[in-house]
């Protein structure tokens, strides 16, 4: 199974949660800023995280997902870190879609800086899809 993982952060906080879900499903997360961050061979499994910011999604993060293709990623699956609320997960999910890009229904959410704890549960949740 090929399988990726993208995200922006500014604080770190969902680096944190890249980090954790891409050691635990055996790849390297990337920045979406990144120069290896396209995705240029096909992917089955794209986990792709990020944050709110002043009540929308970081341009990084939006103008990457549209450069996504849809026949090189399989599905994807939302994770996010935020200080207010979870509707990243939404403008995420939205955005993949515009894209025509299969999401799962299911994410991972962290409020505010992730613990210990929170980093082993993002990395069990992606243990799920694989």
């Amino acid at each position: 199974m090929n399988i990726a993982v993208r995200y922006y952060s500014k604080s770190g906080n969902t680096k944190a949660v890249a980090d954790a879900v891409a050691e635990a499903v055996g790849v390297k997360a990337v920045s979406v800023d990144a120069a290896q961050a396209d995705i240029k061979e096909p992917v089955d499994l794209l986990f792709i995280g990020g944050a709110l910011y002043a009540y929308g999604l970081d341009k990084h993060l939006k103008e990457y997902m549209k450069t996504l293709k849809k026949e090189n990623v399989i599905k994807a699956v939302v994770f996010s870190t935020s200080w207010l609320s979870k509707h990243s997960v939404d403008l995420i999910k939205n955005g993949l879609k515009e894209v025509g890009i299969p999401v799962e229904e299911e994410f991972f959410y962290v409020k505010n800086k992730p613990n210990d704890e929170q980093k082993k549960q993002a990395a069990d949740f992606a243990r799920k899809f694989i």
